[in-house]
């Protein structure tokens, strides 16, 4: 399992994410283990309240477990990995809440501890805990006999294409994936080598470069989103400079914006809004029937949490129903026959509890299963309209530079006055512009 922890406060917030319904398929409260409230709302803002008793701020350690997306996982398989996890930081016995999230087909675990110590009204020292989870994650990977990846084997070879809150909102709103922009990008930076070769390379996937205002150099496509280059081709400043020369030298993200803004002719506009308009249609089909397998999977959860609910009540009065009352129970206590039947009925509880976990695992895996197949092929449709969205990207900037032919040697002098006066500018200093 890949392992992600930090230390943290905010508890009504953490509280709130946890039981977000709106980006998970099902969520679960699991397990609630040392408070006194019995909702996780209730129990994390009481670990707040008893931090407020001491300095520290970050008083909860939120940890995420997320196998891999093949595996089958039961759920005493997460347990017993929390426990190691537990002991591994130090935190046994401190307040704990789990919380399971399903999305996509795709199961995994949140717990959340209290790092106070109610005794002491301490907070736990939890160090080098990124590294311990590290060693932990490891052992998990091999004793499950799963794949171990690139980014475990060797820390230099983490995934590179991983993608910021930024990126996520901005493949929401272009209908593109994160990791699938930042690879054209990285793809284009790796098959160059100078800054016109760069250049074409970007043009030839529908992006243009420009320096940015809070980055050095920056890539924007035919919308006018801005992507990082440092952050997508997974170099710095320093390389990038090496390779792209002057910022300076580069069209702004503004004027850039306006350059191809001005370029975009009706009928490219056009084409654009057709593909679009059929991107969103696509995906709203593909949300519906996602939505749809998600409200009958939750009912079906539902039907049989209430069906176990009943079976528990009868059988539980049934139990209750063997243990004799008034004198006959006196003797029973007596001659050890009441003891025989608290065990026998202790062992009946036992076996009820684990009945009902197998079924509720068997449903959730045959959901999970349901929901991977519709995924597989909601990934397939997303993977074609991606497809047609950067060959339509890439077309449209072919369509601007073969537009634009005619004016080449009018656009290449004006380029260079542009750069020689931001030069001079730069040279003379910034009184320059107020004697010349």
């Amino acid at each position: 399992m890949i392992l992600n922890g930090n230390e943290r406060g905010n508890a009504k917030e953490l509280a709130r994410h946890l039981l977000n319904m709106r980006d998970n398929d099902h969520v679960e409260l699991h397990d609630l283990r040392g408070f006194v409230s019995d909702d996780l709302h209730g129990a994390l803002l009481e670990a707040e309240a008893i931090s407020m008793g001491t300095r520290c701020v970050n008083h909860l350690f939120s940890l995420s477990l997320n196998p891999p997306e093949y595996a089958d996982v039961p759920i005493e398989t997460f347990e017993k990995a929390i426990e190691r996890i537990e002991a591994g930081l130090g935190l046994q016995g401190q307040p704990r809440a789990i919380v399971f999230h399903e999305k996509a087909g795709r199961r995994h675990a949140h717990a959340v501890w209290s790092r106070i110590d109610s005794e002491d009204m301490k907070a736990i020292n939890i160090s080098f805990y990124k590294r311990r989870l590290t060693g932990i994650s490891k052992q998990l990977f091999l004793e499950n006999r799963w794949p171990l990846p690139e980014g475990l084997q060797d820390f230099r070879k983490r995934d590179p294409l991983k993608f910021s809150l930024h990126e996520w909102q901005q493949a929401k709103r272009t209908g593109l994936d994160a990791k699938e922009t930042k690879a054209l990008l990285r793809e284009c930076w790796n098959v160059s080598d100078t800054r016109q070769s760069f250049e074409v390379a970007l043009r030839e996937k529908g992006f243009w470069l420009a320096h940015g205002d809070k980055r050095s150099y920056v890539a924007i496509d035919w919308r006018g989103e801005v992507y990082s280059l440092s952050r997508a081709a997974g170099v710095k400043k320093k390389e990038l400079t090496a390779r792209l020369g002057d910022m300076r030298e580069l069209l702004s993200v503004e004027e850039t914006k306006a350059y191809i803004g001005g370029q975009l002719t009706p009928k490219i506009k056009e084409w654009a809004q057709e593909a679009e308009t059929r991107a969103k249609q696509l995906r709203l089909s593909i949300t519906f029937q996602s939505e749809q397998a998600v409200q009958r999977q939750r009912g079906e959860r539902d039907a049989l949490r209430r069906k176990q609910e009943e079976r528990w009540k009868i059988e539980e009065k049934a139990r209750a129903s063997r243990t004799p009352r008034g004198i006959r129970g006196l003797w029973g206590w007596i001659t050890g026959k009441n003891r025989k039947l608290r065990e026998i009925n202790e062992a009946e509880i036992r076996q009820a509890k684990a009945r009902d976990r197998i079924e509720k695992h068997a449903l959730i895996r045959q959901q999970i299963a349901e929901r991977r197949r519709l995924q597989r092929t909601a990934d397939r449709v997303r993977k074609h309209q991606q497809d047609t969205l950067y060959g339509l990207a890439a077309d449209m900037a072919l369509a601007i530079t073969m537009g634009r032919v005619p004016e080449t040697a009018q656009r290449k002098q004006e380029d260079g006055k542009r750069q020689r006066d931001r030069r001079r500018t730069r040279d003379q200093g910034p009184d320059f512009e107020q004697n010349k």
